[in-house]
């Protein structure tokens, strides 16, 4: 075995990606590559126009490799994906989505290497997705030696579709405390450079604008909130399928000169030097990054209870959680936040505290490489009592 570990990321998504990019490719770049060396792959549908992983990687200096398709059943991907394992000596196929699962899985049995998985939620809304793909990928998960869940409520739906309790560990998603970091400074510049002025009161979320992120309820809010702050503004920072509708549901709610769509963002640190709150207003989450990014950058947080994201912050102490679809207390909650300055300053406190501590990013990529090493039985696996010790060996996948 050489004296470091090769690993493959392996993805496939389309357009400019989301949360799940930010945990891959951070993590690539931080990983100790005298321990890990690790190559991010994603599969790029040759059709996609807009997709921008590969900028993204190359600004953060990642071992990047490209697998093109013509379409989604396309045989060449499968060649292309052996010979990178023969050409780059992988011992750790490390997959994060249902396709690259099932190819993870394929290629373990083909070329002898070891499978793993981070699922990060299953958040589309296409019918295949919901019917077809996504059942099949909790059913995957029970294959896998070795199993990352990003929230306890990951890990639990998995351990009901037949995982083995012991092959499945939660690892929360990071942040890099250093990189967001708030400057108070930066307010006014921020701020003039998207129009609004000191004496607005400016609520921002940011994520993709697909269903599950319920903007329109968020929409809903601002709109109870509007006649008791008349001088509130709403930007909201990202791309996706909903956008039209988004922007019809704002006319309606005569929220046009209330509410901003900046589109997609990679200066999200930079945006939050303009909010005075950040709000979450999604149905589901797996680890909310833009949560934790808020929580480090010290931005006042109203969430929904979804997903991981009671894991990151307890309300009350970091900021305030309200009930899932519930339109009137997200107002309330929005409103209580902008009326109590002294409770949002402890509560900002107490969140950026909570990310030094236990949030960081350099903690959860130590986490994983220790669990790297523990599934090829390295030095890890007597170094790290609080992970738990995995069994190697993956379980056999007969395909009929």
């Amino acid at each position: 075995m050489p004296g470091f570990i090769r690993v493959l990321e392996l993805r496939s998504v389309r357009g400019t990606g989301g949360g799940p990019e930010k945990t891959i490719l951070h993590g690539a770049a931080r990983t100790d590559p005298g321990r890990i060396r690790i190559t991010v792959a994603y599969i790029r549908d040759c059709r996609d126009e807009v997709f921008g992983i590969d900028a993204w990687a190359a600004s953060l200096g990642v071992d990047y490799v490209e697998i093109k398709e013509r379409h989604s059943f396309d045989p060449s991907v499968w060649r292309q994906l052996c010979a990178l394992i023969r050409a780059r000596q992988i011992q750790v196929v490390h997959a994060h989505d249902y396709k690259t699962n099932l190819l993870a899985l394929l290629l373990a049995q083909k070329t002898g290497v070891t499978p793993m998985t981070t699922e990060h939620g299953w958040t589309g809304h296409a019918w295949r997705e919901r019917a077809i793909y996504y059942k099949a990928d909790k059913w995957l998960a029970r294959f896998f030696p070795c199993v990352l869940a990003v929230s306890e409520d990951i890990r639990q739906e998995l351990l009901r579709h037949g995982a083995k309790p012991a092959r499945v560990t939660t690892v929360l998603n990071g942040i890099d405390p250093e990189a967001f970091r708030r400057q108070p400074g930066r307010q006014h510049a921020m701020r003039t450079s998207l129009g609004l002025s000191a004496r607005d009161v400016v609520i921002g979320a940011t994520g993709r604008l697909e269903p599950q992120k319920r903007f329109d309820l968020l929409l809903g809010a601002v709109a109870r909130l509007k006649p008791l702050h008349p001088r509130i503004r709403l930007i909201i920072a990202g791309e996706g399928s909903q956008r039209a509708v988004l922007e019809q549901l704002a006319t309606r709610l005569e929220l046009n000169a209330t509410c901003t769509f900046v589109g997609f963002r990679r200066d999200v640190a930079d945006l939050h030097h303009a909010f005075d709150l950040f709000v979450q207003s999604s149905d589901y989450e797996g680890t909310p990054n833009a949560v934790l990014e808020a929580m480090a950058l010290e931005t006042p947080i109203v969430a929904t209870d979804a997903g991981g994201t009671r894991q990151l912050m307890e309300d009350g102490v970091h900021g305030l959680i309200v009930p899932v679809g519930d339109v009137p207390a997200l107002a309330g909650a929005m409103g209580r936040a902008l009326s109590d300055p002294a409770a949002c300053a402890q509560w900002t406190r107490h969140a950026r505290i909570r990310v030094e501590r236990d949030l960081s990013f350099d903690r959860r990529v130590a986490t994983v490489e220790r669990i790297y090493e523990n599934l090829l039985g390295g030095p890890a696996a007597q170094a790290a009592p609080a992970v738990p010790r995995v069994d190697h060996r993956p379980l056999r996948m007969e395909v009929q």
